[in-house]
C-alpha cells in the first residue's frame, strides 16, 4: 500500500502494485503478437523481467536508491550492448553526426537510465503517467505505421503497451473507494524503459545501415522529434533540478516542485491537471510536426525552450496569484 506523506497528493492508503498487471499484460501479449521483436532483440524480455522484480521489491519493501540504479544500469547495458539498441547518430545536432561506438553505448545507457527515472517522477497524480504512456505510444505507433510494413512489429508492440495501460487506467482513475490502484515503481520503470526503447528505435529507422533489404528514410530532425514526444518527463525533471539548485537544496531530496504538483496548487483536480498537461503536450507535438523540416539545431532550441517554459508556467502563475 502507498501510504500518504507530506509529498503525496492522496489522503488514504492506496494499493501500489498495478505495475504487476501491466507487466503480465505485456508479458503475455507481446511475445505472441510481436514475437519478431523478441527474436530480433534477444535481451528485451530479460530486461523487462529484471525491472519487474526490482520494481515489485521496491513497491513492497522500498529498496535503496543505489540498488535500483545498479539494476537499471544492468538492464540498460543488456539491451544496448546485447541487443544493439542504441543511438548511433545525432543527425547534425550540435554539429555531430555518427557517434563513436563506445560513446554511443555510453550515451544510450544514460538515455535509458534518465528516462526510466524521469518517467517515475511524473507518476504523481491520477492518470498522468498512464495517459502520457498512451499518448506517447500512440504517436510512436502512428509513426512506425507510416514508415512501412518493416516496422509493423513495433506498431503492434506500441498498441500492446496502450492496451495494458488502458486496463490499468480504468482503476487508477476510479472514484470507487476499493477499486483504486497505483502503478508503483514496477509500472513506471517498465513504461519508462519501453518508451526509451521505442524512441531509440524510432531514431534508428532513419539511419542508413547499408542493407538494401531494409527501407531507408531520411529525416534529419528525427532525434528532436523523439525528444519532443518524450519532452514531458525530460523538461519536468530538468526544471525540478534547476529549482533545487537555485534554492540550494539537495538534488536527491523529494519535493513538490513537479509540474503536476504546481497544477494542483492552482486548485485543479487530478483529472483536470492530467488533461491540461496532455493537451499542452499534444500542442507541442503538433508544433514540432509542422516544423519537422526545420534545421535540427534550431528545432531542438524551440522544443527545449517550449518544454521548459511550460514546466515553469504553473510555478509563475502561482507566484502571480499569491501576490
Amino acid at each position: 500500500m502507498d501510504e500518504p506523506t507530506m509529498r503525496s497528493s492522496h489522503q488514504r492508503k492506496i494499493p501500489n502494485l498495478g505495475g504487476i498487471a501491466i507487466f503480465f499484460a505485456l508479458g503475455v501479449c507481446a511475445p505472441i503478437f510481436a514475437y519478431e521483436l523478441f527474436d530480433q532483440y534477444k535481451f528485451l524480455f530479460a530486461s523487462l523481467v529484471i525491472l519487474f522484480f526490482i520494481g515489485v521489491t521496491d513497491d513492497i519493501v522500498v529498496m535503496r536508491a543505489y540498488k535500483k540504479l545498479i539494476a537499471q544500469i544492468i538492464v540498460s547495458v543488456l539491451v544496448v550492448v546485447g541487443s544493439d539498441v542504441r543511438i548511433r547518430s545525432f543527425f547534425g545536432l550540435f554539429g555531430i553526426f555518427e557517434l563513436n561506438y563506445y560513446f554511443s553505448i555510453f550515451f544510450s545507457v544514460l538515455t535509458f537510465i534518465i528516462l526510466i527515472n524521469a518517467f517515475n517522477l511524473i507518476d504523481g497524480i491520477d492518470g498522468l503517467a498512464g495517459g502520457y504512456s498512451i499518448l506517447s505510444s500512440g504517436l510512436f505507433a502512428f509513426s512506425f505505421y507510416r514508415l512501412g510494413e518493416y516496422n509493423f512489429p513495433l506498431v503492434v508492440f506500441c498498441v500492446i503497451i496502450i492496451g495494458s495501460v488502458l486496463g490499468f487506467l480504468r482503476y487508477n482513475l476510479s472514484n470507487v473507494r476499493n477499486h483504486k490502484i497505483f502503478m508503483g515503481d514496477t509500472g513506471s520503470m517498465i513504461l519508462g524503459f519501453l518508451l526509451a526503447f521505442t524512441a531509440i528505435n524510432f531514431i534508428d529507422v532513419f539511419i542508413d545501415k547499408g542493407d538494401f533489404s531494409i527501407p531507408h528514410y531520411h529525416l534529419l530532425s528525427a532525434p528532436v522529434i523523439a525528444l519532443s514526444i518524450l519532452i514531458l518527463p525530460i523538461a519536468d525533471t530538468f526544471s525540478v533540478i534547476l529549482i533545487r539548485l537555485i534554492k540550494r537544496k539537495s538534488l536527491l531530496k523529494p519535493d513538490k516542485n513537479h509540474l503536476h504538483h504546481r497544477l494542483l496548487d492552482l486548485h485543479l483536480t487530478h483529472r483536470r491537471a492530467t488533461l491540461a498537461i496532455c493537451v499542452i503536450y499534444l500542442l507541442v507535438i503538433a508544433i514540432v510536426y509542422f516544423l519537422r523540416q526545420m534545421n535540427v539545431n534550431l528545432l531542438f532550441l524551440i522544443v527545449f525552450s517550449i518544454g521548459m517554459f511550460l514546466s515553469f508556467l504553473p510555478f509563475l502563475l502561482k507566484k502571480l496569484f499569491d501576490k
